[in-house]
């Protein structure tokens, strides 16, 4: 007599009882678990595991946090990969939120007992990375310090704009959009390849909220081009009591050798920008944010205004943001500053470790690149491993996935956004695809 398999499917209350499975819920919540076990009685069911191996399969089967997003590692080459998080913080910043996460004097003075600046110390260490500005704050994004700005100086009122800066930054998200909603109007000047002076000044009235420069940091125009830029406008601004409010973006915080045409924070200020906006998760390094530094009385402004509460960040980012521009370099600074022949000796190593276990691997050049919107056309040469084709997928679908691209029918992964000290990590994930899949 055949003995029904439902039979033997342990109960959940029984599972869910047994220690390892207990102390698991406690760390995981009781949700999670309990469809661990939904799911391993169904395996039980179908006779695809033995009823006795239930409790390691629910264990095998649990996620390491109770949160769903994975830890990847990114083989790309784009240092700045808005779709895998943007930068990644440095360890500092990973122990500064830790620290920030419970209980903390986020707004509070412990020598008075009263009520404290929130985010004093962020902004402190802001001002000294920045010295051209006198004043910052700090908002959820960028898109939010621009909605901001908008409203603070443009709502009802006209934004001059260069038709060659109405950009769209991603995801189908447009800037003359982002500003029309704000309740400003867009004062278009210039064509979309060229734009002279004059035609600032001959837009600006008694309507005039303020001029707008926005980098379009994700395309390039070239040919027949002319631009405005910050130092050309600022002496012809001066006088008229309308601020200039450049959006240079990717977060550079001061001129970076191997950025040479990307425009940064302090440069721009000192060419007489009076406010200058930009991302603090690309090349600052840091995690998502959006900086607004200048001069004082307009970031004052911004500060008072209502929508300023809506946008306002956290005590974990701005723990964090305190901690990347005061601690050791983050990953992302790391990662442009590779030597080539650094990056070459790690991809050699790498693929020599893979071939000698039967690996079909190698060696080669491949360039890198920004990422996140910044230095489009600027390629950062480095190097990578060669696998084959059929290796993208299985990677991605790892333990511990690995992200890559397919070029020239093969599958790369390049080093330069892979940190040295993960390159172990990056070999046994080839080696279990290769174990499993070929």
């Amino acid at each position: 007599m055949t003995t029904d398999q439902r039979r033997q499917v342990p109960r959940t209350d029984t599972l869910l009882a047994d220690p390892r499975l207990a102390g698991a819920g406690e760390r995981l919540g009781r949700v999670l678990v309990k469809a661990a076990v939904q799911r391993v009685q169904q395996r039980i069911r179908v006779g695809e595991l033995a009823p006795e191996d239930a409790v390691d399969a629910v264990l095998a089967d649990l996620p390491p946090v109770a949160g769903s997003l994975r830890p990847v590692l990114n083989a790309t080459g784009v240092v700045v990969h808005t779709n895998l998080g943007r930068a990644p913080l440095s360890a500092a910043a990973v122990e500064a939120v830790l620290a920030a996460s419970g209980t903390t004097d986020v707004e509070l003075d412990l020598r008075t007992g009263r009520r404290g600046p929130r985010g004093e110390a962020a902004i402190a260490a802001l001002l000294e990375a920045v010295p051209a500005a006198e004043a910052a704050l700090v908002v959820n994004n960028c898109a939010a310090a621009l909605a901001l700005v908008a409203t603070a100086l443009g709502q009802g009122r006209e934004l001059v704009l260069a038709r060659g800066e109405l950009v769209e930054i991603g995801d189908g998200f447009r800037i003359p959009e982002l500003l029309e909603s704000t309740g400003a109007r867009l004062r278009e000047v210039g064509t979309t390849n060229r734009v002279a002076l004059a035609d600032y000044r001959d837009a600006l009235g008694p309507a005039t909220g303020a001029v707008l420069k926005v980098h379009p940091s994700n395309f390039v125009v070239r040919g027949f081009t002319r631009a405005v830029e910050v130092g050309e406008l600022a002496p012809a601004l001066r006088g008229t009591g309308v601020p200039l409010v450049a959006d240079v973006g990717s977060g550079l915080l001061r001129p970076h050798p191997v950025l040479p045409d990307e425009p940064d924070l302090q440069t721009t200020l000192a060419a007489g920008a009076d406010l200058v906006l930009a991302s603090g998760d690309k090349l600052l390094g840091g995690p998502q944010a959006g900086l607004v530094l200048g001069r004082a009385e307009l970031v004052q402004r911004l500060r008072r205004h209502p929508l300023y509460r809506a946008f306002r960040v956290d005590k974990t980012t701005l723990a964090a943001l305190e901690a990347t521009l005061r601690g050791p370099l983050p990953p992302v600074q790391r990662m442009l500053a590779a030597d080539v022949a650094g990056l070459r000796e790690r991809a050699r190593a790498l693929a020599a470790r893979l071939v000698a276990a039967g690996v079909a691997a190698a060696a080669v050049d491949a360039d890198s690149r920004v990422g996140g919107g910044g230095a489009p056309e600027h390629p950062l040469p480095g190097a990578a491993v060669s696998l084959p084709p059929e290796f993208a997928e299985p990677l991605r679908l790892g333990g511990t996935p690995v992200v890559g691209y397919v070029e020239d029918g093969r599958t790369l992964l390049n080093l330069r956004s892979v940190p040295p000290d993960a390159d172990d990590s990056l070999a046994d994930a080839v080696l279990e695809v290769a174990r499993r899949w070929t």
